[in-house]
């Protein structure tokens, strides 16, 4: 299977890495083309990929093809590929934050291709992205399955209300930014009280990583893993105190509620 990347920024990389990685098809069936020659020619290159020289040319020569650009130049590109879309009918898979199916279908014209809004994070080059997926009406059992399968080798995947979706920008799309900031404040207190960067850096990456995995084991809420952690007079629930006495928790949902908002304009 063919596949072709209009786009080849960080997160068309990501994704892109992450099939390789995983062995879902061969480097020299990622095809790709991006505005800028001298950024996606040497990628391709130095990784085994078929770089193209047309938008036009990725559609025409793909079995799927990701929509992989900054949401204020789509309009153009969609331009570009509407005749390379209706001649082929490549199976489109979108991941343009903030621009809904039907607006794709408006811009190309065409309402009779297959297409699957997807929003991955940048943990696809670690085969552990969260994304979510929602269809068009025309998009087949069989190409939805295999939109799935092709996501759930670079993590893990969700179908989602596509109202739903600038919310699940904030809680996996922009998280991991989050997240890394929190896994570097606390390294820096390490550092503060000694620990080099780099140690701390593990360790504090390590219990996100632990902390994660068993939230997924169980069927508690997050809450009564607090609790457990928790020991009365101790440590845990000190440092619980003065992180809600900073505003931990508010800031995160301000955060999420800004992600939201800036994904809806």
């Amino acid at each position: 299977m063919k596949i072709g990347f209009i786009g080849a920024g960080n997160m068309a990389r990501a994704i892109i890495e992450g099939l390789v990685e995983a062995d879902f098809t061969a480097p020299k069936e990622i095809l790709v083309h991006s505005a800028r020659e001298s950024s996606y020619v040497p990628y391709a290159e130095a990784n085994g990929f078929t770089a193209l020289g047309s938008n036009a040319q990725v559609v025409s020569e793909a079995d799927v093809v990701f929509l992989a650009v900054k949401p204020i130049i789509l309009g153009k590109v969609l331009a570009e590929i509407k005749e390379s879309v209706k001649k082929n009918k490549p199976m489109l898979i979108s991941i343009v934050s903030g621009v809904s199916i039907s607006e794709i279908e408006l811009e190309l014209d065409n309402s009779s291709v297959g297409i699957l809004r997807t929003m991955p994070n940048v943990n696809a080059t670690v085969s552990a992205s969260m994304t979510a997926l929602v269809g068009n009406d025309v998009l087949t059992d069989e190409q939805m399955k295999q939109g799935i399968d092709l996501f759930d080798t670079i993590g893990e995947t969700m179908e989602v209300a596509e109202q739903d979706f600038s919310t699940f920008v904030a809680l996996a799309g922009s998280s991991p930014a989050f997240i890394y900031l929190f896994i570097d404040t606390l390294a820096r207190a390490g550092v503060k009280y000694g620990l080099p960067k780099d140690k701390a850096t593990k360790i504090a990456a390590q219990a996100v990583l632990g902390s994660a995995k068993k939230v997924l084991a169980t069927d508690e809420v997050p809450w009564k893993l607090i609790d457990e952690v928790s020991s009365p007079g101790g440590t845990t629930i000190a440092g619980l105190l003065a992180m809600e006495e900073a505003g931990f928790m508010n800031s995160i949902i301000k955060a999420v509620d800004a992600t939201v908002a800036k994904d809806k304009n």
